[in-house]
């Protein structure tokens, strides 16, 4: 194994595949991460899955991924509009950061087109839906390969 790939996931995630299928997809959160599973085991990573509702439990976890983790993929949800806690959690990290998001934010009511978690990420990947997961784990590896 070349290390482990946290891959966190903020509130309502949860409810992947019934919460606004039209905006989100019919893809369930269990689906997504059966992929990042497959995907992460094909590039030799082990992978920690996560989501939580509460922003402090995503805060801690993203501490804990900066000992633990070689690198990070986050879909902090609507924690990443607001969220000032989970931006400095993630700041700390020397691990590539990969964010996603499973719509374009950049085509959404003005509410959601400005993601403070960015401010931390190594690179953003949105609009590509539960595919997106699969690119970013990839991006990551990327990162992390020699050379």
């Amino acid at each position: 194994m070349n290390g482990t790939i946290y891959i966190l996931n903020g509130p309502n995630l949860n409810l992947l595949g019934v919460r606004e299928p039209n905006v989100y997809g019919h893809t369930t959160l269990a689906q997504v991460e059966q992929l990042c599973r497959r995907v992460t085991a094909e590039l030799g990573f082990a992978c920690e899955f996560r989501q939580s509702n509460h922003e402090g439990v995503l805060v801690d976890w993203a501490q804990e991924a900066r000992e633990k983790a070689v690198g990070v993929v986050v879909n902090p949800a609507g924690l990443s509009f607001r969220s000032i806690p989970l931006l400095d959690a993630l700041k700390t990290l020397d691990q590539p950061l990969a964010e996603v998001h499973i719509t374009n934010i950049h085509r959404r009511d003005p509410l959601y087109q400005n993601s403070l978690i960015s401010l931390a990420a190594t690179g953003v990947i949105c609009g590509f839906g539960a595919f997106g997961y699969e690119l970013a784990i990839r991006a990551v590896a990327q990162r992390l390969a020699p050379g």
